[in-house]
């Protein structure tokens, strides 16, 4: 078997059934697959079906077909465990917008989000709409960066994903189009070896309204990929990226594995790997750990 489908449900839900699994195996049999047996990697919740005799293409159009109702994620088995792990911070790392939480203690909020959720959707050119929500900081004390962070939470399983992928070897990389004071704390607490994000400009401890430049954006993404698996002598196919937004776009395609997670509706059109039901150890089970492998 060279090829494998990996169906995932949300965490502890059970939700992964038998019934599921056989519409899976009848669906690619149906389209002309040799389908071996099933190999769980968490009860109810994730589990693998290798499979030959059909293409990647022809295999995720028959199981969107299927309407599976879990994620559902076909993949070449020899390449599927990955070296370098490129994250991006905001809604997906963590389960909100950075920005946008700080924006709360200007009482600019709702105008910030209205403009973040448009860039996010690729609505809006990324670096303009930045530079839009950052001046309507201008003047903020730049103790509210500490209260800000405060309000923070991590995404389910962040902290796993990045423990498990590194105890296996790995790098662990952040690279955000949000604010270096967010993902310093963020490599910090979930252990990444690097990060990279955007500066905001301060005078006398208030914010300025300004982004130091260039502005970290979609290109400095995929940069920082080429760059990165380079220094580690890897190649991109070696490497797992994730991201929601517009701006992680061409980040998700260049990657070995890209992966939208909970994504933009835009976003969720162009990739071709989405979890849409599981938490990030999903991007684990991609990669064929059990459950019984996560470092927590």
């Amino acid at each position: 078997m060279k090829l494998v489908l990996t169906l995932i449900a949300a965490p502890n839900s059970n939700a992964l059934t038998d019934a599921i699994i056989d519409r899976a195996a009848i669906a690619l049999t149906g389209a002309g697959a040799l389908v071996g047996g099933v190999s769980w990697l968490a009860g109810g919740e994730a589990c693998d079906l290798e499979f030959d005799g059909i293409t990647l293409d022809v295999a995720d159009t028959t199981l969107a077909e299927a309407e599976l109702e879990v994620d559902a994620v076909t993949q070449k088995i020899a390449t599927r465990r990955k070296k370098l792990l490129i994250a991006d911070m905001d809604s997906t790392m963590v389960t909100g917008e950075t920005l946008d939480e700080l924006a709360e203690f200007a009482g600019v909020k709702d105008r910030v989000a209205a403009i973040t959720a448009r860039a996010m959707n690729g609505e809006l050119d990324f670096e303009a709409a930045l530079d839009e929500r950052v001046g309507l900081l201008d003047g903020m004390s730049t103790d509210m960066l500490a209260e800000a962070w405060k309000t923070v939470e991590y995404t389910g399983g962040a902290k796993t994903l990045v423990a498990t992928m590194k105890a296996n070897g790995a790098f662990a990389a952040l690279v955000s189009g949000g604010f270096d004071f967010f993902t310093a704390a963020v490599r910090k607490e979930l252990g990444f070896d690097f990060d990279q994000a955007n500066v905001l400009m301060t005078k006398d401890g208030k914010l300025t309204g300004k982004v130091q430049k260039p502005v970290l954006d979609r290109q400095a993404k995929v940069d920082a990929l080429e760059n990165l698996t380079e220094e580690h002598g890897m190649t991109v196919d070696d490497a797992m990226a994730v991201g929601d937004g517009a701006n992680d776009l061409q980040m998700i395609s260049l990657a070995g594995t890209g992966v939208a997670f909970h994504a933009k509706p835009s976003v969720r059109e162009q990739a071709r790997i989405c979890i849409n039901h599981g938490d990030l150890t999903a991007l684990l089970y991609l990669q064929g750990y059990r459950k019984s492998e996560f470092v927590v």
